[in-house]
């Protein structure tokens, strides 16, 4: 059964009445409960943060203009996420896919425009009345690793694999959505899923799906902070797995080992006296630790943002580091200065 019902409830249908009669208020105040997933739906199309708020937005629009055009014989919240699919696929159109590297499956350093996303804009999904909940917020498909390998996917094969496989629409419903046949449907999806592998780290259907933060993963935070603030360099080896990645998007290179990783930090300058005043607040992106740096630079007075780390930890120690500029500070409603 599709997880977005194809009936709705007396109020809902009251409220869908209203809201695609000319009464706008009635029409905004329907389409903002679908906001916090919606947006979840076009992030996952798109792998960027803001491209996701404008896409939303650009659903809403359209939604407008098209409100005598729905029917009834799906669901509002249904309707919706046609249009917003549709939105993402023009979208799309006008992107580059990324460039795989077969070194490097699954590495951000291949999307560019990969931007985090805050665990408490997920949170409003988990605490809305409204359907689907717990599905669309699942770690394994909102963690970084998957958003990197799914942006390989072709537009229609991914619109397919996360109607299908993410969301648990029926091949009948996606077909409808796509318009297209059942048929062509499942075909996609095999095709997506062979694809999907390859771009995905080898270990990553070993990594536990669950989000709780075990008091082990809390105290290796701890460290990774002190580290941070000290820029100690060198305490960092104790904290990463010998194959740890990092990537810093939209910049393209990708560090793999934490001998390669150290030696890149100290080349750029950590430790030195540009760089070694640094204040650390903890937050979450992707149902994924996340770390954000401050730099206060000789002469000044206040600590700046410099990078969000957005951290994956597996085993105790740290397997991957995405580390993101500063401007994404904001979408987390982190401070400006410290």
């Amino acid at each position: 059964m599709s997880t977005i019902e194809t009936t709705g409830s007396r109020d809902e249908k009251k409220a869908v009445a209203a809201a695609t009669a000319d009464d706008e208020f009635a029409f905004s105040e329907l389409t903002e409960r679908y906001r916090p997933e919606l947006r979840v739906h076009c992030y996952r199309m798109l792998g960027s943060f803001e491209d996701a708020e404008d896409l939303t937005q650009e659903t809403f629009l359209r939604a407008w203009r098209k409100r005598t055009s729905f029917e009834g014989r799906s669901s509002f919240r249904a309707w919706l996420y046609r249009i917003a699919t549709n939105a993402c696929l023009d979208a799309l159109e006008r992107r580059p896919r990324p460039m795989p590297r077969a070194q490097a499956a699954g590495a951000a350093s291949e999307v560019p425009w990969l931007q985090p996303y805050p665990d408490r804009l997920l949170e409003e999904i988990a605490t809305t009345d409204a359907e689907p909940d717990a599905v669309v917020v699942a770690k394994e498909t909102i963690e970084l690793t998957f958003l990197v390998a799914i942006q390989h996917l072709p537009s229609k094969q991914r619109a397919v694999l996360i109607l299908r496989d993410v969301l648990g629409w029926s091949a009948k419903d996606t077909a409808a959505l796509l318009e297209g046949s059942v048929a062509s449907v499942n075909s996609a999806l095999q095709r997506a899923r062979a694809a999907l592998k390859e771009h995905l780290p080898e270990r990553r259907l070993e990594w536990a799906p669950g989000s709780d933060t075990s008091n082990e993963e809390r105290a290796l935070l701890r460290r990774y902070v002190d580290a941070s603030e000290r820029a100690d360099v060198e305490a960092f080896v104790e904290l990463m797995r010998e194959d740890a990645r990092f990537s810093m998007p939209p910049e393209p290179e990708l560090y793999v080992g934490r001998d390669k990783i150290v030696a890149a930090w100290k080349e750029g300058g950590i430790g030195t006296e540009e760089f070694r005043d640094f204040r650390c607040l903890l937050t979450r992106a992707n149902r994924q630790p996340a770390v954000a740096c401050y730099l206060r630079r000789p002469g000044a007075s206040e600590y700046t943002p410099l990078a969000l780390d957005v951290l994956r930890i597996e085993e105790g120690a740290v397997a991957e580091i995405i580390a993101f500029p500063g401007s994404v500070f904001p979408a987390f409603d982190l401070p400006a200065r410290l």
